[in-house]
């Protein structure tokens, strides 16, 4: 079941399309992850899903139905760009922004003191903003965004300017809040998060959808059938490079092991790549090479800018 879908999105601002028939199918209950390059158009998805504009065309469904203006009562939004007033006490305008989401002010308060006490920082209560640091600034923006316990969260690079230790937290309090129930929509250039962090993805590259699915599915449609294999001792060289059944690609030693990566050759199937490796040595292991979601975000924004590149010439 999907709790939010956004069909054939389209926005133009000037001469520059920014979105251009996007679509997005978010999973109820799922951390969904929107990535892309600089410029790519998520931002806009983002403030589109929050009604901050409007799109030119297209569909927006929460929950099944049409996106009504009082969804933002459901909705909590962390954007890339911090919007605190930096003259307001830390305190006064968490307490201020919560009651705009439609809390009570003793609700409010209460929550407030719980997440400022799990977050460390209760002696900024009443001091003004400006005299935080970006970290610290973060992570009161980033209270006042789950406070109201919202069913579809997003999150537009949450993590900018923050040391390792506080990215744990954040990532920590991101699974609790995900395990609860909560959806999230979690916009990142940190390939290694969404990883960590994401069951599903849309690429976005130009405007336009270039990838999209279940990450664990996108991963091994991009395997390339290369393996790791671990031989307890030595290995015989000339058997393991001469089958073809495969192709060797690499062979290191480590702590008494032989360690080799190999390809399984168009044609050859893994059983019988084994088969030829058990000549080579004693096989303690075998795994698959899946590449990361670095990798294939590289190698399919390359291959989509090329293919541009190609039409427009």
């Amino acid at each position: 079941m999907e709790i939010f879908n956004a069909h054939h999105i389209v926005k133009q601002f000037s001469n520059h399309l920014a979105l251009d028939r996007v679509s997005i199918n978010v999973p109820n209950g799922s951390i969904f992850g929107l990535l892309g390059p600089n410029g790519a158009g998520k931002t806009t998805l983002l403030r589109i899903i929050n009604q901050i504009t409007a799109p030119d065309s297209g569909e927006l469904l929460y929950k099944g139905k049409k996106l009504q203006p009082n969804a933002i009562y459901d909705i909590g939004y962390l954007p890339e760009e911090r919007g605190l007033y930096r003259k307001m006490k830390v305190g006064e305008q968490a307490l201020y922004l919560a009651r705009l989401k439609g809390m009570s002010k003793k609700d409010a308060l209460k929550k407030l003191k719980q997440w400022f006490e799990k977050f460390e920082i209760q002696p900024w209560w009443d001091k003004k903003v400006e005299e935080l640091s970006k970290g610290m600034q973060q992570k009161v923006q980033f209270i006042v965004t789950v406070l109201h316990e919202p069913k579809l969260l997003i999150f537009d690079e949450p993590f900018s300017g923050f040391d390792p230790i506080n990215v744990k937290l954040l990532k920590q309090e991101i699974l609790k809040i995900k395990n609860k129930g909560t959806t999230i929509i979690f916009s990142t250039h940190d390939m290694g998060s969404v990883e960590e962090l994401c069951s599903h993805i849309t690429l976005i590259n130009k405007a336009k959808t270039i990838l999209e699915g279940p990450i664990d599915e996108i991963r091994k449609t991009y395997a390339t059938n290369e393996y790791e294999i671990v031989f307890d001792g030595e290995i015989n060289l000339l058997t393991a490079t001469l089958s073809s059944q495969y192709k060797f690609l690499e062979h290191v030693k480590k702590n008494g092991r032989s360690i080799v990566r190999a390809k399984v050759l168009e044609g050859s199937s893994t059983n019988e790549m084994m088969k030829a490796l058990l000549n080579a040595g004693t096989v303690v292991s075998m795994n698959e090479i899946v590449p990361s979601m670095n990798d294939i975000f590289i190698n399919v924004v390359g291959e989509s800018n090329t293919n541009d590149k190609n039409k427009n010439e």
